[in-house]
């Protein structure tokens, strides 16, 4: 009986299972797995271009998302470069140099460029360049700001990596030709007494003199602009002048030699063997501007960064008897980064139009090279002939040393190649000119910190 009950009670259990639909059998023991995930297509990157979709059916569709028309040519530009409007509306693509150089905060340019207090450090091939925009009537252009300039080196547009308008101190070394004419002398002497008047107190100045031969002052020493110091170099740096006229027969400038105490004897007036008449010999004229020049771009090379390093000549610009020529001074000059300013006097001054002297007039005089200086390193010259328009130079040659603008880059090209490299300063908009240095030698003092 007892048997009979138990199976009696599992067969109730078994019915009743199956009508709540429990599974029975093996299949009561099977659990359900769900599918895996579907592998999802990675397109390949090499072939995803900027601002398209990764599927190309999307492409060429307007009306799906990341697809780019056909006809829209502004939405999709070539990397490295970037779009502007042309005059007839159409864009025009122009280089792209990368981010905005920095502009330092007003008064703080001399520091960024390699002060005592430099802002801005690099170790690299660091290229300063200071220069000048002038209008057509010779005025300075002030307000400009980094995106009126375009700067090449070698033909190959940089990116500034700095710009600034703010005035640098100046380190001028002044050279004075001893050797002008007698009246030309007179002007230039009662002159230089305006030339610390041209200069701030943040400014220093040594003075050169030269005739036969240059010749440092004070031992070429640099003293605060306007000083006590300066005003006694000055002093002595006037000179006598060159006599002119017939030759003289007395005195330390007497042409002749002594064959007594009464007679003289001239040689150079005196009849020779087979000659009929009297000839004049006269001497051949000492000019040693190129050593003076020189000499003055030594002295200034080694003061600190930071500072606007020039060679300010006041001559006529005749050369001769120098023991360096024009070429050697003039690849020291850029090797320095030293600009040459002038004060044109005497009979070079006479065909001279102040900021037109720059260009190679027809008569102007062949013996005057400071052009060729000028040119060469990026400064100005001025021409004047009368003792007033000389003192009013000084303080136009210093108030456009002062109001330069300075632009910096890193250049692309091989560190000490010793190769010279070209510059061009170029601003965009129209009737302007650009004053600047048309190229330079690298040197190790590039790397330092700036």
């Amino acid at each position: 009986m007892l048997r009979q009950s138990v199976l009696t009670g599992l067969l109730a259990l078994m019915m009743v299972g199956q009508q709540q639909g429990l599974p029975d059998g093996p299949s009561a023991q099977k659990q359900t797995v769900p599918d895996a995930p579907t592998p999802q297509i990675v397109p390949e990157l090499a072939n995803v271009a900027p601002g398209k979709s990764t599927t190309p059916e999307s492409n060429n569709d307007p009306a799906k998302p990341g697809s780019v028309p056909a006809t829209d040519k502004s939405a999709a530009q070539e990397p490295g470069s970037s779009s502007t409007a042309g005059p007839d509306g159409s864009a025009v693509k122009t280089p792209d140099v990368g981010p905005p150089p920095v502009v330092p905060a007003t008064g703080q340019g001399a520091q960024t460029f390699g002060g005592e207090k430099p802002t801005f450090v690099v170790s690299t091939n660091f290229v300063e360049v200071p220069f000048v925009v002038k209008d057509k009537q010779g005025n300075m252009v002030p307000g400009l700001t980094w995106r009126d300039i375009i700067v090449r080196e070698n033909g190959v547009q940089q990116r500034m990596s700095l710009f600034t308008e703010d005035p640098f101190p100046i380190s001028a070394a002044v050279v004075i030709d001893q050797s002008l004419p007698q009246s030309v002398m007179e002007k230039v002497n009662t002159a230089l007494g305006a030339l610390q008047g041209a200069f701030t107190g943040s400014d220093e100045l040594a003075i050169i003199t030269y005739n036969n031969g240059p010749r440092a002052e004070n031992g070429g020493k640099f003293s605060a602009a306007p000083s006590a110091n300066i005003t006694a170099l000055l002093e002595k740096a006037k000179g006598p002048g060159r006599p002119m006229g017939v030759p003289i027969n007395d005195g330390p400038m007497a042409g002749c030699d002594r064959i007594n105490e009464t007679d003289c004897f001239d040689n150079n007036t005196t009849m020779h063997p087979g000659q009929s008449g009297t000839f004049l010999t006269i001497p051949k004229e000492v000019h040693t501007l190129n050593d003076a020049v020189f000499m003055a771009a030594e002295a200034v090379s080694k003061r600190a960064n930071g500072r606007r390093r020039i060679v300010y000549v006041i001559s006529d610009g005749k050369e001769n008897g120098s023991k360096l020529g024009f070429n050697e001074v003039k690849r020291y000059l850029l090797m320095q980064k030293v600009t040459v300013y002038a004060t044109v006097v005497g009979d070079s001054a006479i065909w001279g139009l102040g900021f037109l002297d720059r260009m190679s007039l027809p008569y102007q005089m062949k013996d005057n090279i400071l052009p060729k200086y000028v040119l060469a390193t990026g400064g100005d010259i001025v021409s004047e002939f009368r003792e007033a328009n000389i003192q009013g130079s000084f303080a136009k040659v210093a108030g456009e040393v002062r109001n330069q603008y300075t632009l910096g880059y890193i250049s692309h090209e091989p560190f000490i190649d010793g190769k010279y490299r070209s510059i061009e300063v170029l601003v965009k908009r129209p009737g302007l000119t650009v004053i600047a240095r048309p190229g330079y030698y690298p040197t190790a003092a590039d790397l330092k910190a700036h």
